[in-house]
């Protein structure tokens, strides 16, 4: 079967005496039925393609779901007078939300478990489900959560009455995706945040259970098209935070939880480069904050006197601090140092951090504790150790595992090794690189290996276990993650030196990360997959038009490539938003600079390796007609005979198939595809 050959129609763009030429303009509209078979024809080759590696896929999914344990349950988190946790069950596709009565954990065995909400229930067949922002009522009758059937960000609010069992007719269309969604403290009105017609959250509203949605009240609206408007409760549950965010800005509005009915009230006007976060303790509020810190650092203030602030610890540019859980009688912060995550207490106007016994791991506050606890609970993990939680004594300090994640089969941790390499770039810099793989991989000398990155938005990318990733690694495979600039692994600068006019960096660390490894021996060109997802994805497009010839397959995974067609639509829901990321292409610096590497716009007529790429019809981050378009051109113009698939998931959006048999099959496919080019039987 040959592969699908797209229809072109001439269509011109010109802005700063620049002309862009696309021929594949036109697949900017799904509701245009050749569009539509355009996507289907090339799903039809990519099944084709796949054909002869059902075996191996098949092979991968099933080693995979062995690893499932029959049961997984994480561990119980106290609130009040339940302990909540989520549960699942082998042959399910979607967790389980429970909870237990009881005064302690030591009860927890003999008590009666209740079921707050069964995903499995609400799904149906195949079809696409997402449930996020699962919020429980002050007096723990009512449960909050947000459902989506179709990939977007608009999802539905839906309360359910877990005395009765019954869903209420309070149902909320077109709130957010996330940090959306809070209660009051009696119970009696939830504040949620809903999208404009462009996907973009920006109105926060308040609604009193029993009542009609039209009587809603409107408490803030976002106006300006660069932030977006989330909410937050704090760890007292004494405030809700309403935050307008842009990528460098930041600024915040109080609720007052227990008197839901009060003006928000502004904690510090928006300044342009200010990013700063709030939470409550006692009489205070903690404010972190980046003004004259780059790495931030941690005030105090009166809840009653916002402006008499004073440090609570002195700033250390060494930690890069992200952020605050004050419980009643400690307070911890979050952040990184050494290139890792990190936990410190706040003692006597100091930082003391967490010590581990690993030279490379993760490390979290488990989210939703009780204020007034007295365990915090930790949550470790590495590559190599299945995540674990941690009870620390909020008085002692003394430590207790209380779970460890069981994984099924004979997995033994020291057969597998963890590594961390620095790689030296032409100018200086040296960049981190995490491999993961078993003992015996390189025995024989170099072996397959896949580095993936992300490296945008200041996201870092740290390791973490999974027991899917073991027959992988049984196959003699490497994993590397590449933490390039543009993610905050060493700290705000690591940030901004992979942004703006700096975001090569982020595309030519990946560059330099490959060939070291090639270098050092622990792969070849021959061997050497990359990988990457949404903008990871527009990293992976970069490197294939810098370096492709670098690497034997290329992976970009709902891949953000066509940068300027986007970032000149304000009509598209992230364009406006993200301008303080890329740059705004009407600016002629910007665009200029944003034209050089826009994998769109570079491809030209030469090799490119083998590409596995995939997209989903109703993304609203990254268009699904950007990997379309790519691949059409990339098709036309590319004189190898290297195979290109793309992968359009017709059902779903950004994050792929829901449930997880149907992820961990895609999962494999994806694997499957790489080994067959890699030489992995």
């Amino acid at each position: 079967m040959n592969p699908p050959i797209a229809k072109k129609i001439p269509q011109t763009f010109e802005l700063h005496e620049d002309i862009r030429q696309d021929d594949y303009y036109w697949m900017n509209d799904k509701t245009n039925p050749e569009v539509i078979a355009y996507l289907e024809a090339e799903n039809s080759y990519y099944n084709e393609v796949m054909k002869p590696l059902e075996n191996s896929t098949t092979e991968l999914y099933e080693a995979m779901v062995a690893s499932i344990p029959a049961s997984e349950s994480q561990v119980p988190v106290q609130s009040g007078p339940y302990f909540y946790y989520i549960r699942q069950e082998k042959e399910l596709q979607y967790p389980i939300y429970a909870r237990k009565h009881a005064i302690d954990r030591a009860q927890l065995a003999s008590a009666e478990e209740e079921i707050t909400l069964d995903l499995n229930t609400l799904a149906s067949d195949d079809d696409y489900l997402s449930t996020t922002d699962i919020r429980i009522s002050n007096d723990h009758r009512y449960l909050a959560y947000l459902e989506n059937r179709d990939g977007t960000d608009s999802y539905t609010l839906f309360v359910k009455d877990l005395h009765t069992g019954e869903i209420l007719q309070d149902v909320l269309p077109n709130v957010y995706i996330y940090s959306s969604v809070e209660w009051s403290n009696c119970g009696k009105y939830i504040f949620y945040v809903i999208l404009n017609d462009l996907q973009r959250p920006h109105q926060l509203w308040r609604h009193e259970i029993g009542t009609a949605v039209t009587d809603d009240v409107l408490l803030l609206e976002e106006t300006d098209v660069t932030f977006n408007l989330f909410i937050s409760k704090s760890q007292s549950s004494r405030f809700i935070f309403a935050t307008s965010k842009s990528t460098t800005t930041t600024e915040v509005q109080l609720i007052d939880a227990d008197n839901p009915l009060t003006a928000p009230r502004l904690f510090d006007a928006r300044r342009e480069g200010v990013e700063y976060g709030v939470e409550h303790w006692e009489n205070d509020f903690i404010l972190l904050t980046n003004e004259n810190a780059l790495n931030f650092t941690l005030l105090r203030c009166p809840v009653e006197n916002l402006s008499a602030r004073t440090p609570i610890v002195s700033y250390n540019e060494a930690y890069f601090l992200k952020g605050i859980y004050p419980f009643k009688h400690q307070v911890y912060v979050t952040g990184r140092a050494n290139g890792l995550e990190q936990v410190w207490r706040v003692e006597e106007n100091a930082l003391v951090q967490l010590e581990w016994d690993e030279a490379i791991y993760s490390v979290s506050m488990i989210q939703e504790q009780d204020y007034e606890t007295t365990e915090v609970l930790i949550q470790y993990q590495s590559y190599i150790t299945p995540k674990t939680t941690i009870s620390i004594d909020i008085e002692s300090g003394e430590r207790h595992v209380l779970q460890e994640t069981p994984v099924t089969g004979d997995y033994d941790r020291t057969q597998y090794v963890q590594q961390q390499v620095w790689v030296p770039t032409a100018e200086g810099v040296n960049v981190p690189v995490l491999l993961h793989y078993k003992k015996n991989a390189l025995d024989n000398g170099p072996a397959p290996l896949i580095l993936s990155a992300y490296g945008s938005y200041g996201y870092s990318s740290d390791p973490f276990f999974s027991a899917y990733r073991l027959p992988v690694l049984d196959k003699g495979v490497i994993l590397a993650t590449a933490q390039v600039r543009g993610g905050s692994e060493l700290g705000r600068s690591w940030y901004f030196n992979g942004k703006m006019q700096h975001k090569k960096n982020t595309f030519t660390d990946f560059i330099s990360a490959a060939d070291y490894l090639v270098q050092e021996g622990f792969t070849t060109t021959e061997l050497i997959a990359g990988r990457g997802g949404s903008a990871g994805g527009l990293l992976i497009g970069a490197v294939s038009n810098m370096a492709g010839d670098s690497f034997k397959v290329l992976v970009p995974e709902v891949p953000f490539v066509d940068v300027m067609t986007t970032m000149l639509d304000e009509t598209i829901p992230l364009t406006t938003s993200e301008w303080d990321e890329w740059g705004n292409p009407k600016n002629r610096e910007d665009y200029n600079y944003m034209r050089s590497y826009s994998p769109y716009d570079n491809v030209e007529a030469k090799a490119y390796p083998h590409m596995y790429v995939t997209t989903g019809l109703n993304d609203p981050r990254v268009g699904y007609w950007e990997p379309a378009k790519w691949v059409a051109r990339l098709r036309e113009l590319k004189i190898d005979d290297n195979t290109l698939v793309l992968k359009t998931n017709m059902g779903a959006g950004h994050f792929g198939a829901s449930g997880r048999f149907n992820q961990l099959r895609e999962l494999a496919e994806g694997y499957a595809f790489i080994f067959s080019k890699l030489g992995v039987k």
